[in-house]
């Protein structure tokens, strides 16, 4: 039998080996005695004789807890069983303390299911800890010398920040190298999360290595930790205590979030003993931003010169001697019962995403909506993704029931977005709409806020920031979308960069409310960095066509191929389940064409701007022209496109030029029909004559004459999509891309 999903997953997580060994011991001693009450007394005997059996045998093996001793054979039971309370509560869903901790059992979940299950479980047990010991042993016989790593980044980091910031090798570095190397000292204990940071998506001025116990802290945000902080001007990096300034600043304000760090400070230093590190207001890192925030915080520093930093020795003793004080400062902190452990998220890892990582998600994600039985065009899933990390606002029209809104729900299903965690919510557009207050919200007559279904997702959103948000705005088109969405449009084009982060300007004003509740929760509230805004619409006699406003802002993608003989595999294999995604996978790395701009991407950049040139001259004569903004965004979906690899470069440009150049084309009038005729001929080659076709656009229709344009056209989506409009056009008199 296979273990049920509670099972299958608990030893996931895991820094030590002491979780399978744990239950391993568990079994046996039950195996043994038949009894389903364990003596912790025999559970610990067992765990320990494991451990001095491969140490005696010189096998790969866990190290003791180094303030016990350094060896297992030296070991007590008592000591064991203090040593047990870690895992016992880190497998409490299925482990349970019975007669004060005198006896061990596990949950009747698991004794319900009978010998079979303990089986599978013991067997699950022993190939993790199988694969453990394989992991463990090659990190053990691995030696990294951090002298090296602090002398590359001091003397190369300048250097990289003229570089794409993509794919760099120094963000491998922060966000990986270095991190398992430091995983691998004897001292670092099972409960410190390490995190390294360059940026995301600029490069940081101050980027740091941290080191966090979790029991009192999750993020670099709050708490207190100690983190490796590289000057702006890469003279020094420094070792220090410091603590989290996000949230003091954001809860107290500036002024008082300062003043409560530096007593903080205050109180640290009194309290420990950091003898051999200063602790003095003398830590010079840069003169504004983020890294004033730091020299505010410090609690105590060393400071390593660029050109004099020590040996590897000298590093790691001066590192380990302050997890030694901060280890102490966390016990003591457990032990009173002072810790706050608010509800802030826990930050991600990835700067950004690796290529491969993206692709194999991908790959996930279509699997997936493949099993839940829905069947897409080939394609339609990686544009999708390449639209949304282009901008976070896209519309998919075509027709009813072809699944627009149902792509919407799983794609964010399947990242652990669903509508009861409120990360994926659906708003039914109304057609009364026709101010903001139904997605924003008002003030009643009394003055309180009466915040709308949008607004209360952004607040939620802007709380945790590393979890993506989908607001999915179905038939959006039959209300007019300039009356009721113009002010969220407006707002997206406000996005930058601070502190590396994408802000905008505030969707609600704090001056615009009246009470002083709703100005502490909704006041200055912007669109957040992982909110993604997707539109449905049908086009027909009941909605009202989109302006360029709306158009310039969204790629629109359109679903009008519908495969009715595709059906759903009858053995579809083990079923995929949602894996929770970072924000990273999906937020967008460049706001201006500046922040993409580098000698990589130059090539192409320039490539693609001279394409739109000519596709310019063509549009001119019907003023459908594109500016910047488009120009951006086809540039920002090619890049990611060369990036990710996920279409050649005319397939990339194909689905560029039908959702970004296409819909702005509408009319009856001779003009018309030349633009379309000289897009055509963009598409398929010049050996397309504009002329033969001017008098009378049917002539294209004849026998073979569009299947053999459409086989050798160099963009078929969009020759497939003018031919439709061009037919439209000679039948109706009139064309558009909604209606054709």
């Amino acid at each position: 039998m296979s273990l049920p999903v509670e099972l299958s997953s608990i030893f996931r997580s895991k820094q030590k080996s002491y979780k399978m060994v744990l239950v391993l011991a568990m079994i046996e001693t039950w195996q043994e005695t038949h009894d389903k009450m364990l003596e912790l007394d025999d559970v610990a005997r067992r765990f320990l004789t494991y451990y001095q059996y491969r140490e005696t045998q010189n096998l790969v093996v866990d190290s003791p807890p180094p303030k016990v001793t350094n060896q297992w054979e030296l070991m007590s039971i008592p000591q064991v069983k203090s040593l047990l309370e870690t895992p016992i509560e880190a497998l409490r869903s299925v482990v349970v303390k019975q007669s004060g901790g005198a006896f061990l059992t596990f949950a009747d979940s698991v004794w319900s299911q009978g010998e079979e299950l303990l089986s599978e479980l013991q067997d699950y047990a022993n190939r993790e800890l199988d694969l453990y010991h394989s992991q463990l042993g090659s990190r053990q016989g691995f030696n990294f010398s951090l002298k090296e790593s602090l002398d590359h980044i001091l003397h190369t980091y300048h250097g990289a920040k003229s570089e794409p910031f993509a794919n760099h090798p120094l963000g491998a570095l922060f966000r990986r190298k270095l991190p398992e190397q430091l995983r691998s000292l004897p001292f670092v204990s099972e409960h410190i999360r390490i995190q390294g940071s360059v940026g995301k998506g600029n490069w940081a001025g101050v980027p740091w290595i941290a080191l966090m116990d979790t029991r009192i802290t999750k993020s670099t945000q709050y708490g207190e930790y100690v983190v490796y902080l590289f000057a702006e001007d890469m003279s020094a990096v420094y070792l220090t205590f410091n603590q989290g300034v996000t949230k003091p600043k954001t809860d107290l304000g500036k002024r008082e979030g300062y003043a409560f760090l530096e007593q903080k400070v205050i109180e640290l230093r009194e309290s420990l003993d950091f003898e051999g590190f200063s602790t003095d207001e003398n830590i010079h890192l840069t003169s504004a931003g983020l890294g004033r925030d730091y020299q505010v915080s410090t609690a105590a520093y060393k400071r390593y010169d660029a050109s004099n930093i020590p040996s590897d020795d000298q590093l790691i003793a001066d590192l380990e001697q302050l997890i030694t004080t901060y280890k102490e400062y966390v016990d003591r902190k457990l032990h009173t019962d002072q810790v706050d452990d608010p509800e802030y998220p826990v930050e991600t890892v990835e700067e950004i995403m690796d290529d491969e990582v993206v692709r194999e998600r991908l790959d996930s994600i279509k699997t997936y909506i493949k099993h839940k039985g829905f069947a897409y065009p080939p394609g339609l899933i990686e544009n999708f993704y390449l639209s949304l990390k282009t901008k976070p606002f896209v519309i998919l029209a075509g027709v009813s029931g072809t699944g627009k809104t149902k792509l919407i729900k799983l794609f964010a299903e399947v990242m652990g977005a669903t509508a009861q965690n409120g990360q994926f919510t659906l708003i039914p557009v109304r057609p009364d709409w026709s101010d903001p207050s139904d997605l924003i919200g008002y003030s009643d007559l009394s003055g309180k806020f009466r915040p709308g279904r949008v607004t209360e997702v952004l607040l939620e959103a802007s709380q945790n920031p590393s979890k993506p948000y989908f607001i999915c705005l179905d038939e959006m088109n039959l209300a007019r979308v300039e009356h009721y969405f113009s002010d969220m449009l407006s707002i997206l084009e406000t996005q930058e960069w601070r502190d590396g982060r994408i802000t905008t300007a505030p969707i609600i004003h704090g001056n615009s409310l009246v009470q002083a509740e709703d100005q502490a929760v909704y006041g200055n509230l912007s669109i957040p960095e992982n909110v993604y805004l997707i539109g449905t619409v049908n086009m027909d006699e009941t909605t009202h066509p989109f302006s360029k406003k709306v158009l310039d802002r969204a790629n629109t993608i359109e679903f009008n191929d519908i495969f009715l003989a595709q059906f759903p595999d009858e053995d579809p294999g083990s079923e995929l389940g949602p894996e929770p995604t970072s924000n990273q996978f999906l937020r967008s790395d460049y706001l201006q064409l500046v922040d993409a701009y580098h000698a990589e991407s130059k090539a192409l950049i320039m490539k693609t701007t001279d394409v739109l040139v000519q596709i310019n001259r063509v549009l001119e004569e019907i003023q459908a022209h594109v500016g910047f903004r488009i120009r951006d965004a086809v540039c920002f979906y090619m890049l990611y496109n060369e990036r990710f690899g996920l279409f050649s470069e005319e397939e990339a440009f194909d689905h560029q030029l039908l959702q970004k150049i296409l819909p702005r084309i509408q009319g009856s009038s001779t003009s018309i029909r030349r633009v379309l005729l000289n897009l055509m001929r963009e598409c398929v080659g010049s050996s397309f004559v504009v002329n033969d076709y001017m008098d009378d656009a049917a002539l294209l229709f004849e026998g073979r004459k569009l299947s053999d344009l459409l086989s050798q056209a160099k963009y078929p989506l969009s020759a497939r999509k003018i031919a439709s409009m061009l037919r439209r056009l000679e039948e109706d008199g009139f064309t558009s891309y909604w209606l054709s």
